[in-house]
């Protein structure tokens, strides 16, 4: 018997090598993602489209998304959707803003104070059990018909669903790393700074976005009282006339003020938590 024959390893043949590939890898040559997101939604507009053109849907019921385009161009043409937009977007704003600081001072008392429990939290778990949209008569009847009405509803419907989030954040907080903090020498305001609030960050930008779904929500409702301007004045007079293509203008504008809302949040949520690993999907 030979060397060769006796032992493998003296085989002259190159080995032959052979690359494993990751399922991730493997997927390289799959439909890109962007192309599933867009599918679902263009499908359903050519839906649409197809019905409207053979007459399934006719126009008083709701009309075809081509209508709606000629629409809207128009209405941005004469300055109509420009100005709705401001005006609605500013009304968002300045009702984000208020009840945004009422929910942050007020989760923050209640959650870093027991006492602050006590006096915040029992009459907050009462109040966001009323529907937000119950308080519009006393709103119009403690603030009149104006401005002051629609910005309060959407404050509460803002305020809610952020306490709710942020107050759950702090208390969360895991107790293993406020020990830890405390052992390490820092003091109440460090501990609360550096290890409470950033654990309850992921909470409060969870409660944004919903805040921002139910500030929206507010909106449609707080447009309708006496409004002479914005997106729901629009489609409230557009329901006078059965205008189905106004109608879905306005519902369009919307839809895409709220997902622009959102993707701010997701801007934010992908810096400001860019030190928290998070699972992606499979």
């Amino acid at each position: 018997m030979t060397l060769t024959e006796a032992d493998p390893r003296a085989d002259p043949r190159p080995i032959e090598v052979q690359t494993v590939r990751t399922s991730r890898a493997r997927g390289g040559n799959r439909i890109p993602r962007w192309l599933f997101k867009t599918f679902s939604p263009i499908g359903l507009v050519v839906l649409w489209q197809v019905l409207s053109s053979t007459g399934v849907l006719a126009p008083d019921t709701l009309a075809a998304p081509l209508t709606v385009l000629r629409t809207a161009a128009t209405m941005w043409a004469d300055g109509q959707l420009p100005d709705a937009v401001l005006t609605s977007v500013g009304r968002v704003l300045f009702g984000l803003v208020i009840g945004a600081v009422a929910a942050v001072l007020l989760a923050t008392v209640a959650g870093l104070f027991r006492r602050g429990e006590d006096i915040v939290d029992a009459p907050m778990q009462a109040l966001r059990t009323i529907p937000v949209i119950g308080l519009i008569p006393l709103l119009i009847i403690w603030f009149g018909i104006g401005e002051q009405p629609k910005v309060a509803l959407i404050s509460l419907a803002v305020m809610f669903p952020l306490y709710m989030n942020i107050y759950g954040g702090i208390r969360n907080a895991d107790a293993g790393l406020v020990e830890a903090a405390r052992t390490l020498g820092l003091g109440w305001f460090g501990q609360v700074r550096h290890v409470i609030l950033p654990s309850a960050l992921p909470n409060a930008l969870v409660g944004l976005r919903y805040a921002l779904g139910s500030a929206w929500l507010a909106l449609v409702f707080g447009e309708t009282i006496n409004a002479t301007s914005g997106i729901g004045y629009l489609m409230n007079n557009a329901r006078e006339f059965f205008q189905t293509d106004v109608i879905v203008v306005c519902l369009v504008l919307y839809a895409v003020l709220g997902l622009i809302g959102d993707l701010i949040v997701r801007t934010l949520e992908r810096g400001l938590l860019s030190w928290r690993p998070a699972f992606s999907g499979r």
